[in-house]
């Protein structure tokens, strides 16, 4: 089985940082840490099943996403000459994803 590379985007890693200062504020920064460490683990698991989730083309050309605990999503692309998945944004709750990836072309 091949053994892919997970890569985060500045942006992907600001939104963790969001995420964390959000959760924190509402439940305290014990349970925001532990949130966001499962929120990367759910990310690096895509080295052995990079290409799980939905195909969303009508968004971003080999753009993937898929839900983490039904509180957040991942949005990711997979090069596979190089073996390698990229975590382009990581969105809390309801957030409008289209409108978070347009702005971050």
């Amino acid at each position: 089985m091949r053994s892919y590379s997970v890569r985060f985007t500045a942006a992907a890693l600001d939104d963790l940082t969001s995420i964390f200062d959000f959760v924190s504020e509402k439940a305290g920064a014990r349970v925001a840490e532990g949130f966001v460490l499962h929120l990367e683990a759910a990310c690096l698991s895509l080295d052995v099943a990079p290409l799980r989730g939905t195909a969303r083309d009508d968004l971003r050309a080999g753009l993937r996403t898929f839900g983490v605990d039904r509180r957040a999503t991942i949005a990711f692309t997979v090069d596979e000459a190089r073996g390698e998945a990229v975590i382009l944004g990581v969105f809390y709750g309801g957030r409008d994803i289209e409108a978070a990836l347009t702005r971050r072309r």
